[in-house]
């Protein structure tokens, strides 16, 4: 573990309008320097980026999230505010970016950074904060080309052996074990030269602008699942489970989407998914609001049922205390939560690292977002290695449930490949 800051106060200096960018994810990519340490954190045209590092830390184990918490805390207190006299909760200020590990005993590290530099856009007002002595910030060219090459092969669990977990889950389910398990496996991608995360940044924010675009430590993907906002008192959730393949045609593709709010073996699978988030969130919340019924969300390469689940916090919980209060949830996890750890860990021959763990950002109040780390790729040189998994019930076919994968996985092939 890294020690907070190297002095015992350092100056967090917040200006607005002290960088010129064009509107848009677009120009808020357009100012990382280097692919590097890249931080992003996208959706909407709104957000936030990130480089260098004031502070770090990297965690594991099944305390981490409270491990990373006091360690926040204690960054915070060490920091020395300047908001140049205006409304600190309007100018932004600093932020710690985190992706935390899916299981207590991956050998993937969660990491915790906190910028040196940090540019805010919220509500067409951007904002820049530094920590330490001020830097240049400027718009810096940098190459969108996508790497030649790209060949792909299995990574640690192979979609043979993906489906063949299927089948094995689908009896253990049938069998009374359990209700859901979320099986996952992984795909490896090799290209002719380091692959340079902003360009994927760039191709996922343009393609799934109302997804949750994210680079933290070399992970870089586009959720469309959000675990957990805090904003003050407010909390909010996402929940997404229950699939659809886009069709082919505007015909084909509007019976997929009707099919899917019609499916009993989906509507199951989203009610667990649901139960999992608010039945950890209501202790916490004073009030809450989930609908009745999901929505139909509709992405480029999907359809998903989707429930936003609103509250009211008792108490003072930061979002980095949500996220880990919440997760695993059912949605990438299963249910009960024990016996789905059991019967993933039996299966699943794959360490997942960061993959569906949260990632997001907390500030120095408290608030943040965090997502749940879906449609990803951890990218290291010119490799990277990309995940995807499906929700598993009784009803599941597993070969439906491979097509399903396969499109999870497109996203970020087609960023790789320079599609989009």
């Amino acid at each position: 573990m890294s020690p907070a800051v190297d002095t015992a106060r350092v100056r967090a200096r917040t200006r607005r309008d002290a960088v010129e960018a064009p509107a848009g994810t677009e120009g808020l990519l357009g100012l990382l320097p280097t692919s590097t340490g890249s931080l992003a954190w996208l959706h909407a045209g709104d957000g936030l980026v990130g480089w260098g590092e004031a502070a770090r830390l990297e965690v594991s184990g099944p305390d981490r999230f409270d491990v990373a918490t006091r360690w926040w805390a204690d960054v915070v207190a060490r920091l020395d505010p300047d908001d140049g006299g205006r409304d600190a909760d309007s100018a932004g200020g600093p932020v710690a970016f985190g992706s935390f590990a899916f299981d207590d005993r991956s050998a993937a590290p969660s990491v915790l950074v906190v910028p040196r530099v940090l540019v805010r856009r919220r509500h067409g007002t951007t904002s820049v904060t530094t920590i330490g002595p001020d830097p240049t910030v400027s718009l810096v060219p940098h190459p969108r080309r996508a790497p030649r090459g790209i060949r792909y092969s299995s990574g640690q669990m192979s979609v043979t052996s993906f489906r063949q977990a299927v089948e094995a889950a689908v009896t253990r389910i049938r069998a009374g074990e359990l209700a859901k398990v979320v099986l996952a496996y992984d795909l490896l991608a090799r290209a002719d030269a380091e692959i340079d995360v902003r360009g994927v940044l760039h191709r996922l924010s343009s393609a799934y602008p109302h997804c949750w675009t994210f680079a933290v430590e070399g992970l870089v993907g586009a959720t469309p699942e959000l675990l957990v906002r805090r904003t003050g008192a407010s909390v909010a959730s996402r929940v997404l489970a229950g699939t659809a393949v886009r069709g082919g045609d505007p015909v084909e593709d509007s019976a997929r989407r009707d099919a899917l709010a019609m499916s009993g073996k989906d509507a199951q699978e989203h009610r667990l998914a649901v139960e999992s988030v608010t039945r950890r969130l209501a202790p916490l919340c004073r009030e809450m609001t989930v609908p009745d019924r999901p929505a139909v969300l509709e992405l480029a390469n999907a359809w998903h049922l989707s429930t936003d689940v609103a509250g009211r916090l008792r108490a003072p919980v930061s979002a980095l205390d949500l996220a880990g209060a919440l997760h695993p949830t059912a949605a990438v996890g299963g249910t009960p939560r024990e016996a789905a750890a059991l019967v993933r860990g039996e299966l699943e021959s794959l360490d997942r690292g960061r993959y569906a763990g949260p990632v997001g950002w907390v500030d120095a109040r408290g608030d943040g977002e965090w997502g749940l780390a879906l449609r990803c790729a951890q990218v290291e040189g010119a490799t990277a290695r990309l995940y995807a998994g499906c929700g598993i019930v009784a009803d599941s076919d597993p070969d439906d449930e491979v097509r399903e994968a396969d499109a999870k996985f497109l996203p970020v092939r087609d960023a790789l490949e320079g599609v989009g």
